[in-house]
């Protein structure tokens, strides 16, 4: 019988135990099960930053299908960061932007590289209902690129304006914006790709992975990658568009031949101008090798389902999804709907099995319990970029993965992502959520209980108050033991555990007079313990 594992936290002794349970055989046909909260829950905390009371309702007025079309739908191209840090001596000022000003001096494009990093927080934060956002991040783990080695924050926002442009699309026509993509073509060499000197690190990494991996049959050569390097010769950046063009006299023209892995095809050498047509021809060779659908559909299973690729998934799961892929000429919007509507991804052994990226956690959790920020430009960009600083201390540092391949969590075999959580990167998590719920706040954030209890349906009733936080904020559900304990010992303090009505009561005396500071701080206290409580426990680091 099929086994996997579930992480199970536990923070008081900062260790992680396993427990296995058995697994349903699903595959990719429709799901026609239930479609209830606890199903739209999932779909959202794994296509969005977190789910909010309101997304959660919106989505449960949808049939399933409508509700994935809907998060399937891209969004259009959002403002782009500005001048947030003062002084500019390109001569951008304040809120003006700087994507397309001169490149400044090491110093200034530190601020931008900072701004940008934080814009992106921001847009996260600010994300429609949609899995745009969470592709991007997903595509920029893949085509990693890293700031701190491009070092021209004009770049940087370009590409990732690439990614956002082609996040759902057809992802063929997405390797090749990323090929020429200027920000790539600094990161990996491309741009001082030259016939006389041949630069392997893109070609490389194109196969290894970008396309077709690295797994068992995946058979690339080094004639391969040599013969990539060739065709991809002579590129160049023009830094005043931020577009790149083909220096046709830096450009290989003989033939380049592949191996048998590629059908011994052969990209014939081009002169000139159609040069150029040489990377749609390698395209062509690369993409019609059925390992590239493969090796990118378990990319996508392990970021939105699970990390366990066994041999049971690989034939139910990985191959036949993979076929969609291709079928569908490379279609990411069609294939993703086809995971998302699957049995498999609605099977119950599927759900609060991630654990949350850091960025995932951060960016969740202020959306959860919707968090204020600032709307002057300086302090909102300034709160932005001390949320991103939080997840890059815990291991995500947005715009900057530590290799090519990512970030070790999204790959590396066999514990993928329980490398989130060590006992440095856990006590981090709960002091942020700590920080938040208190009266102190974080750096003028503050999770507001009062306002997040007023959204839910009941809130003056304790058993429904801990129901619907707990839909909201939890992905693995709690028993009825301890949801009484969450009423009994924080709720009622002490009371008769018969006695709901003396919350009722509290609720309804602040309600009824907010400006009753004793009555006030009667119920902030305990709310305020209570969702402490319910981030400081394992089951709020699961997604």
């Amino acid at each position: 019988m099929d086994r996997r594992q579930f992480l199970t936290l536990t923070p008081a002794r900062n260790k992680r135990t396993t427990v296995s349970y058995a697994r349903t055989a699903s595959g990719i046909t429709p799901y026609n099960g239930e479609w209830d909260t606890a199903q739209v829950v999932h779909l959202l905390k794994r296509t969005m930053f977190g789910a909010t009371g309101a997304d959660i309702a919106h989505f449960r007025a949808m049939n399933m299908e409508q509700a994935i079309d809907a998060l399937l739908t891209p969004q259009g191209a959002p403002l782009p960061p500005v001048n947030n840090y003062g002084a500019d001596s390109t001569g951008v000022a304040p809120g003006a932007t700087w994507v397309r000003a001169l490149k400044g001096d090491e110093m200034l494009e530190d601020k931008r590289i900072a701004s940008y990093k934080a814009w992106w927080v921001g847009m996260m934060l600010n994300q429609q209902r949609s899995i745009h956002e969470k592709m991007i991040l997903f595509w920029h783990n893949h085509f990693v690129t890293e700031t701190g080695m491009v070092k021209d924050s004009r770049y940087i926002y370009q590409y990732n304006a690439t990614l956002r442009a082609n996040a759902l699309g057809d992802f063929k026509a997405l390797t090749k914006a990323v090929t020429l993509d200027p920000c790539m073509l600094v990161y990996l060499n491309g741009n001082l790709n030259t016939k006389e000197a041949p630069d392997e690190n893109y070609g490389r990494e194109l196969h290894e992975l970008f396309t077709v991996g690295k797994g068992p049959d995946s058979h690339y050569t080094e004639g391969d990658v040599q013969a990539t390097a060739r065709v991809l010769t002579g590129y160049r950046i023009d830094p005043v568009n931020i577009t790149s063009y083909l220096e046709t006299t830096k450009h290989d023209n003989t033939n380049k031949v592949f191996s048998s892995f590629y059908d011994n095809k052969v990209v014939i050498g081009q002169t000139a101008q159609a040069g150029a047509k040489e990377l749609d021809e390698l395209l062509k060779i690369i993409f019609a090798q059925p390992e590239t659908a493969k090796f990118i559909c378990r990319k996508l299973y392990r970021f939105f389902v699970y990390y366990d690729i066994d041999s049971a998934t690989e034939e139910t799961i990985i191959t036949p999804l993979a076929e969609v892929f291709r079928n569908s000429g490379y279609d990411i919007k069609l294939t993703l709907k086809t995971l998302f509507q699957s049995e498999h991804f609605f099977d119950p052994l599927n759900m609060a099995c991630l654990i949350k990226s850091p960025v995932d956690f951060c960016v969740g959790m202020c959306r959860e319990f919707g968090v204020q920020f600032p709307t002057d430009v300086t302090s909102m960009y300034s709160a932005w970029s001390r949320i991103h600083d939080r997840a890059a201390n815990m291991l995500q540092n947005l715009g900057d993965p530590p290799l090519v391949a990512g970030w070790d969590a999204y790959y590396q075999a066999p514990s993928f992502h329980e490398l989130w959580i060590n006992t440095d990167t856990l006590p981090k998590r709960n002091q942020l959520s700590d920080m938040l719920v208190s009266d102190m706040g974080f750096g003028g954030l503050y999770i507001d209980p009062l306002a997040f209890a007023s959204s839910l349906s009941d809130p003056g009733n304790p058993v429904t108050l801990i129901t619907d936080s707990l839909n909201i904020l939890y992905r693995m559900g709690v028993s009825d033991t301890v949801k009484a304990a969450f009423k009994n010992s924080i709720l009622l303090t002490g009371q008769d555990p018969n006695s709901d009505h003396y919350w009722t009561t509290a609720w309804n005396q602040y309600k009824a007079n907010p400006n009753d500071m004793a009555a006030k701080s009667n119920v902030h206290l305990r709310l305020q313990a209570l969702y402490k409580y319910i981030m400081n426990l394992s089951e709020y680091q699961l997604a």
